[in-house]
């Protein structure tokens, strides 16, 4: 009478398998997240950034700060400098969060 079931290196290749794909999919799954984590960050901070630009073309002035919440983690930094262009100034501003960073810059009037 031959006993029926699996030996155990059978089982042992099964599972080796299934590691295998688990690992492949946590690593996938992992970097897949980060890149949705860093367009999160490039579309939210080129939103406010943007917003600052508005804020800035009136009357453009050197600032530095944090943005109030639901943007806690967002700081920014507006700069101005001079332009090739006679009247003409550089607006540009950088939203940081951690590591990550985003600049916008456009052209105004003096």
């Amino acid at each position: 009478m031959r006993d029926t079931g699996f030996t155990l290196l059978e089982i042992m290749v099964a599972l080796a398998i299934v590691g295998g794909l688990l690992v492949t999919l946590l690593y996938s799954l992992n970097y897949h997240l980060g890149i949705a984590q860093r367009h999160e960050f490039l579309t939210v901070g080129t939103i406010l950034a943007r917003d600052k630009l508005i804020e800035n073309e009136e009357k453009p002035a050197a600032s530095t700060g944090d943005f109030p919440p639901p943007f806690t983690g967002y700081s920014y930094n507006v700069e101005i400098k001079d332009s090739p262009y006679p009247g003409i100034a550089e607006l540009s501003v950088t939203v940081r969060s951690g590591s990550e960073k985003t600049k916008l810059s456009e052209l105004v009037k003096k």
